[in-house]
C-alpha cells in the first residue's frame, strides 16, 4: 500500500502533464504518480512517463470510467486526485494529505471558488454554473462544501474503497460530493489557487452538455439520496396543479350550478391526485429503504477498517 498516491486522469494532455507530474513530486517526493491515460493520441503517456509517472491505461472514454478503475487498483492510505492540465497548484498537496493523514479527513475538498478561479476562468457561463451547483447542493444536502466540481481533492482509503463510481464523465465530481456528505463522512475544505489553462491547451469540457449531464446528476442523485424530499416536492407540485385545473374547471362550476360540466378534466385531476399519493408513499417507502442501506454501509467501512488494521500489520 503507498503512502500518498497521486491519481491525475488525463485525456490529450501532452502540453502540461509534464509540468503536472514534475511539480507533485517535488512537492509530494514520498508519493507515488499515478497516470492514467485516457485514450491520448498526443503521447501524453509517454511523456508523463518521462517525467516519471507510472503510467496506466483506461480505454473507455470519459472521466468518470478513468476514476473507476483508478480506485479500483490503487491501494494508499491517502489519495491525491487533480487534474492533468496544470490549473491547480501542487503547492496546496501537502496540506491536503496532512488533512487524510493526520486529521483523518474522509475527503478534502480543493476550494477554488473562495480565491481565483472566478477571475482566472475565461470559458462563458462556468461561474455561473459553479455558483449554481453550489447552492443546490448545499440546499438539497443541508451542508457547506465551497466547491461541488473542483477536480482537486484529497480522500482517504475508507472513502475510495467505499464509493460506487456510476457517473461516466465530468458529473463525477459531484457524484464524490454527494456520497460523502450524504454518508456523513468528515470533509474538510482547502482554499487552493486556480490558474487557467496556458495558451496552446485545449479543455474538453462541453459548457452545455457537461453542464446538462450536472444537472441531471443532481436530480437524479437528489432522487436516490433524499427520495422522502424529493416525492414529496413532487407530490406537492401535483396536488397544486390539480387544484389550479381543478377549482376553476369543475369545482366552482358545480357550485354555480350542481352540476359537472367537464367530466374528462374531473377524471384526469382524479388521476393526478392519484399519482400525486402515489408519489408520496414512494418517498416514504423509499426512504426506509435508504435507511437499511446506511446501516449496512456502516457495517461494511467496519470490514474495511479491519482490512486496513490487518494491511499495515503485515
Amino acid at each position: 500500500m503507498d503512502e500518498i498516491a497521486v491519481l491525475i486522469p488525463c485525456y490529450n494532455e501532452s502540453q502540461t502533464i509534464g509540468k503536472v507530474v514534475k511539480d507533485f513530486r517535488r512537492v509530494l517526493p514520498e508519493a507515488v504518480i499515478y497516470v492514467y491515460d485516457n485514450c491520448s493520441t498526443d503521447h501524453t503517456d509517454e511523456i508523463a512517463r518521462n517525467a516519471g509517472a507510472v503510467v496506466r491505461y483506461e480505454n473507455k472514454q470519459g472521466k468518470g470510467n478513468v476514476i473507476r478503475r483508478m480506485f479500483r487498483e490503487i491501494d494508499a492510505k491517502c489519495y491525491i486526485m487533480v487534474d492533468g492540465d496544470d490549473t491547480y497548484p501542487a503547492e496546496n498537496a501537502r496540506e491536503m494529505a496532512d488533512l487524510v493523514l493526520k486529521k483523518q479527513r474522509d475527503m478534502v475538498v480543493g476550494d477554488r471558488l473562495s480565491s481565483t478561479y472566478f477571475t482566472e476562468n475565461k470559458r462563458r457561463f462556468h461561474n455561473t454554473g459553479n455558483r449554481m451547483v453550489r447552492s443546490w447542493i448545499n440546499l438539497l444536502f443541508q451542508n457547506d462544501i465551497r466547491d461541488v466540481m473542483t477536480g482537486y481533492r484529497a480522500f482517504s482509503y475508507l472513502f475510495v474503497k467505499s464509493f460506487p463510481v456510476l457517473s461516466q464523465g465530468f458529473e463525477i465530481e459531484t457524484e464524490m460530493t454527494i456520497h460523502a456528505v450524504d454518508k456523513n463522512m468528515d470533509i474538510d475544505n482547502v482554499i487552493i489557487g486556480y490558474r487557467d489553462r496556458p495558451e496552446g491547451s485545449t479543455s474538453k469540457l462541453n459548457t452545455i452538455s457537461d453542464g446538462i449531464a450536472v444537472l441531471r446528476t443532481i436530480v437524479k442523485l437528489w432522487k436516490n439520496y433524499r427520495p422522502m424530499h424529493f416525492f414529496t416536492v413532487l407530490a406537492v407540485l401535483l396536488i397544486l396543479i390539480d387544484a389550479a385545473v381543478f377549482v376553476p374547471a369543475v369545482l366552482v362550476p358545480f357550485f354555480a350550478t350542481g352540476m359537472v360540466a367537464k367530466f374528462p378534466t374531473l377524471i384526469v385531476c382524479g388521476f393526478m391526485m392519484m399519482a400525486a399519493l402515489m408519489a408520496f408513499f414512494n418517498g416514504m417507502v423509499l426512504d426506509e429503504i435508504i435507511k437499511i442501506e446506511k446501516r449496512e454501509f456502516e457495517f461494511r467501512l467496519q470490514v474495511l477498517e479491519q482490512g486496513i488494521c490487518e494491511m499495515e500489520e503485515n
